[in-house]
């Protein structure tokens, strides 16, 4: 009943209304079901009210705003004030669904790269422990191992706990969630408290949406406060995650693969595609183990996951058995065929993620890397040249093509990424992404590497608005097969 509501938020209600039965929480007009009460908060363009009539349309029975809100709305729907609506959507939602956030653990992580692999590894680490565990990120909403599509890195507010609400019924008891600069920005997961919160790294990315690399951390830093957590996990092996270990005040511990740090890893030996690991901890706690991931920056992502795991209570023997079975997250540094070339898809999209990934496939020792990238249209323009230097550089034959134009050109977008360049002998620009495959295929001599870079895990590509169905996974098996 929307009098239930009023009196969990200790607010009036008009007398007429108490009889409102509420079937859900909803502050996205455009997902709003039929019983709903719509959550009208002020944004960074708009304010939710001026979707009201939408909400209405689909099935709102009340409103929830602050005072423009309810003034705008009172005479058309049943109305509810309340000063401030920041963690509205979260602790509504939380006490409406019987608490969820207090029956499990909750894990935060951020960060340009490696969110998506610390969550699924993090994931993989509880549940051969025994756990029942879940995702809330980029790749998809994984509950107990049942994934469904996701639409944002971090959803919203109410989305995130009616989420939880579905896991608890599963028996959930610990999840990881990929918390991003834009969802802190606009307190999409503003009410909700971590177990912990762990740091990835930082490099230019979203500048469209922030503007500049200081607006870009503060937003990260925002999540290392009380207000989230008591306990952070930080990655020194980067200039932002030095400058964040020694700005916040809650109690955290660093993490590196090359200085001293409260939690280490070392490789002690390589063997093909196996890697002998030490990570070590503080006390006493040594793993000894193997792993088969690539890339300095996965041993990073290893590391944050091992140490949230045992710090928050894994017994160490079994996260040591479980390392080497641990996968990542599909999209990442994804091994599509290995015969008769190693052929990778990755979801890199960042200058520095390019690069690093680009470094970690040197280590399989192929004759030749042939690397296959595009930038997306309608985002962070000031990136793409840099993402194309880092292609030309970082591979021996690049291919730059598209990515999701969206709006744009592909021709201007792939003018940018190769302004000022002086390309590698044999480099090509083929704007169809689907041609560019199968180019690198063509072209690929035994002992060769392929990697396609840019869109990992997704499955459609966006041109003039129609997202059209695309797979680099699938599009790399269909070239193979008419080679």
């Amino acid at each position: 009943m929307l009098t239930e509501v009023a009196d969990f938020l200790k607010v009036d209600l008009d007398p007429s209304q108490v009889n409102i039965e509420i079937n859900g929480i909803c502050s996205d007009s455009r997902n709003i079901q039929q019983g709903d009460l719509f959550i009208a908060m002020p944004g960074e363009s708009h304010h939710g009210i001026e979707f009201v009539d939408q909400a209405i349309s689909r099935g709102a029975l009340a409103v929830i705003s602050d005072t423009t809100g309810y003034e705008s709305a009172r005479r058309k729907i049943a109305s509810i004030k309340i000063g401030n609506t920041q963690d509205l959507p979260v602790t509504l939602t939380d006490w409406f669904y019987d608490f969820p956030t207090k029956k499990m653990m909750l894990f935060g992580i951020t960060g340009t790269n490696g969110k998506t692999t610390t969550t699924f590894l993090l994931s993989e680490i509880f549940k051969y422990s025994g756990l029942k565990a879940g995702i809330i990120g980029t790749v998809a909403i994984d509950i107990v191992g049942e994934q469904s599509p996701a639409r944002k890195t971090t959803p919203t507010g109410d989305e995130i706990v009616s989420i939880l609400a579905r896991m608890r019924e599963s028996s959930v008891t610990h999840v990881a969630i990929e918390v991003s600069s834009h969802a802190l920005s606009q307190n999409r997961v503003s009410g909700l408290h971590f177990e912990s919160v762990g740091f990835t790294n930082l490099s230019q990315d979203h500048l469209d949406y922030h503007g500049n690399m200081e607006s870009y951390f503060q937003a990260k830093r925002s999540l290392f406060t009380e207000k989230y957590a008591k306990k952070a996990f930080i990655n020194i092996d980067n200039d932002y995650g030095r400058r964040l270990a020694g700005e916040i005040e809650i109690s955290h511990k660093d993490f590196s693969l090359r200085d001293r740090a409260d939690w280490n890893l070392r490789i002690l030996k390589e063997s093909g595609l196996s890697k002998e690991i030490q990570i070590s901890g503080p006390g006493d706690k040594v793993i000894d183990s193997e792993s088969t991931l690539i890339g300095e920056f996965n041993f990073e992502n290893l590391l944050l996951a091992v140490s949230i795991a045992i710090e928050s209570g894994l017994d160490v023997g079994e996260v040591s058995r479980s390392i080497p079975k641990l996968m990542g997250a599909p999209g990442r540094l994804q091994l599509v065929i290995d015969k008769p070339n190693h052929i990778y898809v990755d979801y890199a999209h960042t200058p520095d993620a390019v690069l690093r990934v680009l470094e970690a496939v040197r280590s399989v020792k192929a004759k030749r890397i042939i690397g296959v990238l595009g930038c997306g249209g309608d985002r962070d323009r000031t990136k793409r040249s840099a993402m194309g230097a880092a292609l030309n550089s970082g591979c021996d034959l690049p291919i730059f093509t598209s990515d999701n134009p969206r709006s744009e050109s592909p021709e201007k977008i792939l003018d940018e990424m190769i302004s000022g360049l002086k390309l590698k002998d044999g480099a090509e620009i083929i704007i169809d992404r689907r041609s560019a495959i199968r180019r690198a295929i063509e072209i690929a001599k035994p002992g060769d590497l392929i990697i396609v870079l840019g869109k990992g895990h997704e499955t459609g590509q966006e041109i003039l608005g129609k997202l059209e169905p695309f797979d680099d996974r699938i599009e790399i098996m269909e070239a193979i097969g008419a080679k």
